[in-house]
């Protein structure tokens, strides 16, 4: 179908103010824009019963946490939710996916942890997915500090965020833990060298497009080869026999599109309950985007109904 005429707006505010796109700016300019936008696209931050700054002994030192509590009336033991944010492991930071954190925290009814995991391309692969595994152990190791069910544990992410999520899965079952109970991968990157429909037809300056992923990806892998690895492409592991019960959620004007369904049917295919829900319309970034895309509100009850569901 046609681009959303929400999303079509977006786009067109974006011509008419000649806004470059990120991958022809400076690394300090991409960031401080990216966050920008985010926060103008995320609506009004809900309020939350508690938010919490820690700082945990990380692989590459400090490593900071954000734990989101609800106003739930009672002192009882949370489930918890890892969510990791996006920005093709290069932008973003705890601030990008506050808004949709705190959706999150009071439509589950969970704690949910957000983490600041080290950057490219200062820090390279696979830097980001030690930091997670990291964040992902402690919250296992301190449930009990922090008030949650190290039972009931689950991942989530969009973009590069969703990439890790995946990753953290794979790391976790060749690990022997920590256990988890669900992954929510929002138009995830699974492939370094996807060469899909999707990658090739989507090239829009306006939109997220094929030069965004080769940029992120440029800065994400010092060595190209890296990309061979599952924990940086997950659609390329072995075997995903095992790993937790999945929501997937695509776009249809989106060239991760095609691998993020891809990751669905693979999954699927090794035993993996599944869900795949696709949003025609809408452009890659639209589950962050809930304060102007009706459907980015959508997308973010769908993941809180089945995280919900999957944290009982």
């Amino acid at each position: 179908m046609p681009l959303h005429p929400q999303a079509e707006a977006m786009r067109a505010q974006r011509a008419a103010a000649g806004t470059p796109p990120l991958y022809t700016r400076t690394l300090a300019e991409a960031r401080a824009a990216d966050l920008a936008d985010i926060r103008a696209a995320a609506g009004n931050p809900e309020p939350v019963g508690s938010v919490e700054e820690l700082t945990v002994p990380g692989p590459g030192g400090p490593l900071p946490l954000r734990v989101y509590r609800p106003d739930t009336g009672a002192d009882t033991e949370l489930p918890v939710l890892l969510y990791l944010f996006g920005g093709g492991w290069t932008l973003g930071s705890p601030d990008t996916s506050d808004a949709i954190c705190r959706r999150l925290t009071n439509a589950v009814g969970c704690a949910t942890v957000s983490v600041g995991y080290r950057l490219a391309p200062e820090h390279p692969f696979p830097a980001a997915v030690h930091d997670v595994i990291a964040a992902a152990e402690w919250i296992a190791a301190n449930a009990a500090e922090l008030g949650v069910d190290p039972e009931r544990i689950a991942v989530g992410g969009d973009s590069a965020g969703g990439n890790l999520a995946a990753a953290l899965t794979l790391a976790a079952r060749e690990r022997g833990g920590p256990a988890l109970r669900h992954q929510l991968l929002v138009y995830p990157n699974t492939d370094h060298a996807a060469d899909t429909p999707s990658v090739r037809e989507h090239d829009d300056p306006l939109l997220f497009n094929r030069r965004s992923v080769a940029w992120y990806w440029g800065h994400y892998l010092a060595d190209p080869a890296d990309g061979a690895d599952p924990l940086a492409s997950p659609l390329r592991a072995p075997s995903l026999a095992g790993l937790p019960p999945a929501t997937v959620i695509t776009a249809e004007y989106d060239p991760l599109r095609d691998e993020g369904e891809a990751y669905a049917r693979a999954l699927r295919a090794a035993g993996v309950p599944v869900e795949l829900r696709r949003y025609d319309g809408m452009p890659h970034g639209f589950f962050a985007m809930a304060g102007v895309l009706d459907d980015g509100r959508d997308a973010q009850r769908h993941a809180a109904d089945r995280l919900r569901e999957a944290l009982r």
